[in-house]
């Protein structure tokens, strides 16, 4: 196998456990990956600002992608290397959609959270990201900006049943769409996802796919998984993740991305 040269780590139910901590283990293991000239990112479904601090945590000055790939910024100088966002049009339509059937939205533009009222959905979220949201009402139907993500909450079921509405009204052709956790919906800019930004991002430091390896759980890695050379799925993963992927590790609380990095990019 081709030397490890970039590690993608997914944050949440990945890198993090279950209390959202990055175990001493794992943040050894980074350590000495990155003492040996490996680069190790973040990709992940959150926002910049949600998943900086645990990049600063680990000492990491590298781009990190966020956003499930709509954004590629440096964790130490904020320069970005890559923003797509959702095009304005489309974005409209999709806000004109959930409105019309009172479905739940949020708005992720310029790294800010936009959410028409807080509610209990918006309080998890909150607390889950380590983020404020701003209450704007009615107004976050014509809030300016394009959006990086839009995301809906709502129970596994109800998810299912929007995503098949946005697939009969063509949005499958005009929004990239994933079910990162059972009960959230993530909408990105068509043809943005985690494995396009790890491309991205591998070619921008000259690396070839062979020397990549992306660890993560859930839907919004599969692409990712797929693109590397090394795709590992978590022992806590789906089985579509786990079935996607060329080797498992243990789970999210039983040091998982330690012992991947161990084994595949230390050697032990």
């Amino acid at each position: 196998m081709m030397k490890i040269k970039l590690v993608a780590l997914d944050l949440d139910d990945t890198l993090l456990d279950s209390k959202r901590i990055i175990s001493p283990r794992t943040r050894r293991a980074i350590q000495d990956a990155v003492a040996q000239g490996v680069m190790v990112t973040v990709a992940t479904g959150r926002m910049h600002i949600s998943a900086l601090p645990y990049a600063q945590q680990l000492g990491l000055d590298v781009p990190i992608i966020t956003y499930n790939g709509a954004l590629i910024k440096s964790s130490l100088s904020g320069e970005v290397l890559s923003s797509r966002p959702v095009p304005r049009p489309v974005m409209d339509e999709v806000l004109a959609l959930f409105r019309a059937n009172g479905w739940y939205l949020q708005l992720h533009i310029g790294d800010s959270l936009y959410v028409k009222e807080s509610n209990e959905r918006v309080r998890f979220y909150e607390e889950t990201a380590g983020v404020k949201a701003e209450v704007v009402g009615d107004k976050l139907y014509s809030v300016p900006g394009e959006a990086s993500k839009m995301l809906t909450i709502a129970e596994p079921e109800t998810i299912q049943a929007i995503r098949r509405q946005l697939l009969q009204a063509g949005f499958g052709e005009r929004l990239s769409m994933a079910i990162s956790k059972p009960q959230y919906l993530e909408m990105t800019c068509l043809g943005v996802n985690k494995g396009w930004a790890l491309d991205f991002l591998a070619n921008k430091l000259q690396i070839g796919r062979d020397a990549v390896m992306a660890v993560g759980d859930s839907q919004n890695d599969l692409d990712m998984i797929e693109y590397a050379g090394l795709g590992v799925a978590m022992g806590n993963a789906s089985d579509t993740v786990k079935a996607a992927a060329q080797a498992v590790t243990r789970g999210h609380d039983e040091d998982g991305v330690a012992e991947a990095i161990e084994k595949y990019v230390l050697g032990r």
